[in-house]
């Protein structure tokens, strides 16, 4: 692109939004920033964006001239802006998109820093970090970056002149970039050294507009990948679009999972992690990653991640020293199934970061048997398959939240026998995970594991599913004393 003077409209003033303004005013754009609301916290945000023009309360016309949108990830497509867009022939990227052709070469390589991709339902940012973690065991310079940690344009751009520059820092070897739907809809140039799709299922069906939309938007992660295309054994529907993908030539399928390989895969024999894809004679020989002992938790779940990351640090050249040595040091955000405590021989477990039916499914599979922790708000999901795959764990049920009666409902019809208590109607915030708490203590017994695992989002009751996680800790935590 002709920078200078090139008329920019960034849509959004999140994040990414204000990220990508500041980066395109550094490179001499025109840039405009357009956002539907008018608050003050808005009207601050843009009175730090010095020599950029904002228009709030209006993000349905397009400004006259434009040559270029950048979108926030959040923006649907069926959004008025992108269709005046479309009608008058200007591009539409996203902040990865933009950040992709903003690369720059690695001194002494001629080409720019490699792209370790992942995307997937759940586990995207447990398997990134883990990546993460492997590569700087291998002595890479590398950061967690796109949908967590560091942003994914100041990354592309830190260590090197110019904008976003980090001044003496040094230009990343190598990036792990967790990507989202959202980002993947909105950047057409993408192609990454080699990408992960860890799981599929159904989730922000209202921003796509159907679930083979979803999937497809998931699935551009494959499109151009040089090395490796990984995919989840458990789920056919990632194998499936590996097998779309438009690949350059010797780009291989890499498959991982929890059983004992097969050929160009990754496994689980004997409780050791396992690779018969990334070693001399496949047909005969394989290579020990670690053990299941290094993973943590070492949730069935999470070993899946763990195989995810392997495989991408593989492909990339990483030894099977580094791998284990990452996976050893590496230890996962909060609200993941986090160990709170035991009390009374009963153990407490935080899985407040599974806001959907999936996430909890992989949680619930994790113990036996279990007193569920449940509801919120449910985004459209349905719940019978996932109460169904989960009777026979379950010792009871503690509900909650504003679509409580659609779990309740599902609960009568797939475990009836499983008894359930609907605790803090009405009630939010610390009390009502006090009363929550106290609820589940009084059902379990010796053995049981207390699973918060909602498959619901937290807004109706909390501020975040992290509040909501922090206030269970200390709710249990409350039950010592």
């Amino acid at each position: 692109m002709p920078w200078p003077g090139l008329p920019v409209v960034v849509a959004g003033l999140g994040v990414s939004g204000i990220s990508a303004a500041r980066v395109l005013h550094a490179l001499g754009a025109e840039v405009t920033v357009v956002d539907g609301g008018d608050s003050p916290v808005l009207r601050d945000r843009v009175a730090e964006l010095t020599g950029i023009r904002a228009r709030l309360g209006d993000s349905d016309t397009l400004p006259a001239g434009t040559r270029l949108v950048v979108t926030s990830p959040g923006w649907p497509p069926s959004s008025p802006l992108f269709a005046a867009a479309e009608a008058a022939g200007v591009p539409v990227w996203g902040d990865v998109e933009l950040a992709w052709r903003l690369r720059k070469p690695l001194p002494g390589t001629g080409e720019p820093a490699p792209w370790l991709a992942v995307t997937g339902t759940n586990g995207k940012t447990t398997t990134v970090q883990m990546l993460a973690a492997i590569l700087t065991a291998a002595g890479r310079h590398t950061a967690a970056v796109g949908n967590v940690g560091v942003s994914v344009l100041d990354a592309v751009l830190a260590g090197f002149d110019g904008p976003a520059g980090e001044g003496g820092e040094p230009p990343y070897d190598v990036l792990a970039v967790e990507l989202s739907s959202y980002q993947l809809h909105w950047a057409p140039s993408l192609r990454p050294h080699s990408a992960a799709v860890l799981n599929l299922a159904p989730d922000h069906l209202d921003w796509h507009g159907s679930m083979a939309a979803y999937a497809a938007d998931k699935g551009r992660i494959f499109q151009g990948n040089q090395v490796a295309c990984v995919y989840n054994l458990a789920d056919p529907a990632t194998e499936a679009l590996v097998r779309e993908a438009d690949v350059e030539e010797g780009c291989r399928a890499i498959g991982f999972g929890l059983g004992a390989p097969g050929l160009s895969q990754l496994g689980v024999v004997d409780g050791l992690l396992v690779d018969r894809a990334f070693v001399p004679d496949r047909v005969t020989s394989a290579a020990e990653l670690g053990s299941v002992a290094d993973v943590h938790p070492p949730a069935p779940h999470n070993v899946a991640n763990a195989l995810a990351a392997a495989a991408l640090a593989r492909a990339y050249g990483v030894d099977a020293t580094a791998v284990r040595e990452g996976l050893r040091a590496f230890r996962p955000d909060a609200h993941r199934i986090a160990f709170v405590a035991e009390v009374d021989q009963v153990a407490w477990i935080d899985d407040s970061k599974a806001t959907n039916t999936h996430a909890a499914a992989a949680s619930l599979a994790a113990y036996q048997p279990v007193v569920w922790i449940a509801g919120g708000l449910a985004k459209g999901a349905t719940f019978d398959e996932l109460v169904r795959g989960a009777a026979g764990r379950l010792r009871a049920a503690v509900l909650i939240g504003e679509d409580r009666e659609l779990i309740r409902r599902a609960l009568a019809r797939h475990a009836p026998d499983v008894p359930v208590i609907e605790a803090a109607e009405g009630e939010t915030g610390a009390v009502a995970m006090a009363e929550v708490v106290r609820a589940a203590a009084r059902v379990a017994r010796p053995g049981d594991t207390v699973l918060l695992a909602p498959a619901c989002a937290s807004m109706d009751m909390f501020a975040s599913y992290g509040e909501r996680g922090d206030l269970f800790a200390e709710a249990v935590r409350g039950l010592t004393r």
